[in-house]
């Protein structure tokens, strides 16, 4: 009797096994399959490739297949505008300068403001063309104006592409209507030349933040008002939203680069290859929300006062310190950063002779034990060594 329940218990564990390990193979243990769900639930974009980027640090805050090579359609228009405002940052430009457009200009096809063979704009009228309406037109203008040619001006955006370590970045035209297959960039690409055109030139922003404005051709045919409409709709449905550029063709899809502002934290939110409109402006805000959700930004707004170092063997008895640059600290954490502590570490002497620039000390930043980062601190001046002639100067005034 008891090799019979025996046998029954172990013919139960069998069918039971048999039942079960189906299950597992098939991959519907529900633990497992609950986990996954929550992994795809991270993708914060539809798109195939994005990335949000903070810009006082350049820290990248999320990123999908940023590397990926793709043809970025008019959101190339913002190495146009770096080259426009490096140009009037020199002095060669003016905003009051004008710019008569060539019949090249004119047959440029796509978003265009139609701009009129012989037709005569200034330079910021331009640049309101460029980044409010996109204008193809426009963005040619201004690069004949500039180099003398497209050709000449597109060789200088690839230069100035690589300055910046735009590894995975070529261009064929300042504009991005080529079709080219040599014509490409990345998100990531897209971020930091987007951060390079906001914070080295903030007045872009005041142009790519304007809604509707209307311009005037004055051509042969007469005077008649344009209405330059903003193409990204982030401006008006986004809080902060205060730039930068769109961009679509058939080979690119829908692509964009969004700039907001909330606090003291800009993010800089690139979408590549969306389907349509209404996703790369979705994809956008998700990226957006995400990072005001999860960033704080802390600033060293008055920075300590620096002392005075005394020169051994100098012409001076003292020489100044200054900061190299500011401090900036990004939680990306969603925590509150906390109490800053800061830490000066300096020599307190130093032998002449003494140059300016060169490293002195630095700031050493902290919250409760943790360090945040670190500035440099240069010499504010120089320092000669002192000659005899001076030290006996020196002692007669003394004496």
């Amino acid at each position: 009797m008891r090799k019979k329940w025996i046998s029954i218990i172990c013919a139960v564990i069998i069918m039971v096994c048999t039942i079960i390990t189906p299950a597992y193979a098939a991959g519907i243990f529900l633990p497992e399959e609950s986990n996954t769900k929550q992994a795809e639930s991270t993708d914060l974009i539809e798109a195939p490739s994005g990335i949000l980027m903070e810009a006082q640090t350049g820290t990248v805050v999320y990123q999908k297949d940023a590397d990926t090579r793709r043809s970025p359609a008019s959101i190339t228009k913002i190495m146009t505008l770096i080259l426009i405002f490096d140009a009037l940052d020199k002095g060669s430009l003016k905003m009051d300068d004008t710019v008569t457009t060539s019949a090249h200009a004119k047959s440029m096809g796509g978003s265009q403001v139609f701009l009129e063979e012989g037709e005569i704009q200034t330079v910021e009228t331009l640049i309101k063309c460029i980044v409010i309406a996109s204008g193809n037109d426009a963005s040619v203008a201004m690069a004949e104006h500039i180099c003398g040619s497209e050709q000449e001006f597109v060789r200088h955006m690839n230069e100035r592409a690589e300055g910046l370590g735009m590894k995975n970045t070529h261009f064929e035209d300042c504009c991005g209507l080529t079709e080219s297959p040599d014509h490409y960039t990345t998100a990531r690409d897209i971020a930091i030349m987007s951060r390079e055109l906001i914070t080295k030139y903030p007045k872009i922003l005041e142009y790519s933040s304007i809604w509707m404005e209307n311009i005037t051709h004055v051509t042969r045919q007469g005077t008649k008002e344009f209405g330059l409409t903003n193409t990204n709709k982030l401006i008006r449905s986004y809080e902060g939203c205060v730039g930068l550029k769109t961009g679509s063709t058939s080979i690119a899809k829908y692509c964009l680069s969004a700039v907001a502002k909330r606090n003291d934290i800009t993010l800089i939110a690139v979408v590549l290859a969306a389907p349509d409109y209404k996703v790369r402006f979705k994809d956008a805000a998700s990226m957006l929300n995400y990072g005001f959700s999860k960033c704080s930004l802390y600033i060293d707004k008055k920075m300590e006062a620096l002392p005075e170092i005394p020169v051994r063997n100098g012409k001076k008895k003292t020489v100044s310190l200054v900061y190299e640059e500011q401090f900036h600290y990004l939680d990306t954490t969603g925590q509150n950063i906390g109490n800053v502590k800061r830490k000066l570490r300096i020599h307190r002497e130093v032998k002449a002779p003494v140059k300016k620039n060169t490293l002195a000390g630095e700031m050493i930043y902290s919250v409760d034990g943790k360090e945040l980062g670190r500035v440099r601190i240069l010499y504010g001046e120089n320092a000669g060594k002192a000659t005899y002639p001076d030290c006996l100067k020196k002692v007669v005034m003394r004496l």
